[in-house]
């Protein structure tokens, strides 16, 4: 992918975070030094286990957080430019969150509609009372959320956990957004109702022209409905490449591992080698080398003392990994 055709791109994206103070101040490495991409009328999958550094990019994206160092490219021009409130406004405008918690991110005390026609009253001015009315019953309707007058009109404990999901990417989908940043999205609904969710998100893709960063740890949905997969591990992408492609062959250990944990129904129930083994990432004060070291059955000594960079293995399908880039066939888990 071009810069032209990169909707938003990050070069050298860190945060990090102090803790402790004095002698004792130490500095967690949340996310370091992670070059990303994500096209126009696309949906890329950021992937990981708890503490990988997924939703910190999130929010370094939606500005909830300032970069350590780095840049984040939005349509080209660098967001640290954006200093005025109509820029910061505009900036938000196009690229909105969609949190995890349905159930904690709209305000209990205001009927369904308060947050809808307030994002349509701030983010699109020239809209009148009754315009924004209407607007806002239109988009209830494209997310599934019908009779979209009358759901305006609940309170939020009237809904079920995906109705409200729903609201959210409505408020989202009200700013007539370029990007939605959709924080494990499906992650605190029922198993039978996700797909519903998955197959919307696609819907805001191929329908309304949207762009989606989906995180999760949930390799089967990003499988379901993601063009294309990043893999995180301790605060640095391991792999990344066109979905199909990553899980059909991954390159890295840490992306073998997380396709061995996804269920098979047809497999036999055992626990052999395939198991993970070792001990959770270092971010705190880290020491050079690869971060999945500790856990990586095909460890060799460069390993140990190289931190290793994320290169192109085949057209479109980079892994950050030592024993891969050498060529040798990498089969661990």
């Amino acid at each position: 992918m071009t810069e032209a055709e990169a909707l938003l791109r990050t070069e050298g994206l860190s945060r990090h975070f102090h803790i402790g103070g004095g002698l004792a101040r130490k500095t967690l490495h949340a996310v370091d030094d992670v070059n990303l991409e994500i096209g126009q009328q696309e949906i890329v999958a950021l992937a990981g286990e708890s503490g990988s550094g997924k939703s910190t990019i999130a929010r370094l994206l939606a500005r909830i957080y300032q970069p350590t160092s780095g840049e984040i490219y939005f349509g080209g021009r660098p967001i640290s430019q954006l200093k005025s409130r109509a820029d910061t406004l505009a900036y938000r405008s196009d690229v909105p969150m969609v949190f995890q918690d349905p159930f904690s991110s709209i305000n209990p005390v205001f009927r369904i509609s308060h947050g809808v026609l307030r994002s349509l009253r701030l983010h699109r001015p020239e809209l009148s009372r009754a315009e924004r009315t209407a607007e806002a019953i239109r988009i209830f309707e494209i997310v599934g959320l019908a009779p979209a007058a009358e759901i305006l009109n609940r309170f939020p404990h009237e809904l079920s956990g995906g109705q409200r999901q729903r609201v959210g990417f409505a408020q989202a989908l009200a700013m007539r957004p370029k990007l939605i940043l959709a924080d494990e999205p499906v992650s605190m609904l029922d198993v039978s109702i996700r797909i519903g969710l998955l197959n919307l998100m696609a819907q805001l893709r191929d329908e309304q022209g949207v762009s989606i960063l989906y995180i999760t740890h949930d390799i089967a949905s990003a499988r379901y409905v993601a063009d294309r997969l990043i893999v995180m591990y301790a605060g640095q992408i391991a792999e990344q490449g066109p979905v199909e492609d990553v899980l059909a062959s991954p390159r890295h250990p840490y992306t073998q591992l997380l396709v061995s944990a996804v269920p098979d129904p047809k497999a036999e129930l055992t626990i052999g080698a395939s198991t993970d083994r070792g001990e959770p990432p270092k971010v705190i004060n880290p020491t050079p080398g690869c971060r999945f070291r500790f856990r990586c059955p095909l460890a060799i000594t460069d390993c140990h003392n190289v931190t290793p960079k994320l290169l192109q293995l085949s057209p479109g399908h980079d892994a950050a990994c030592l024993v891969a880039q050498t060529g040798a066939e990498v089969k661990a888990f």
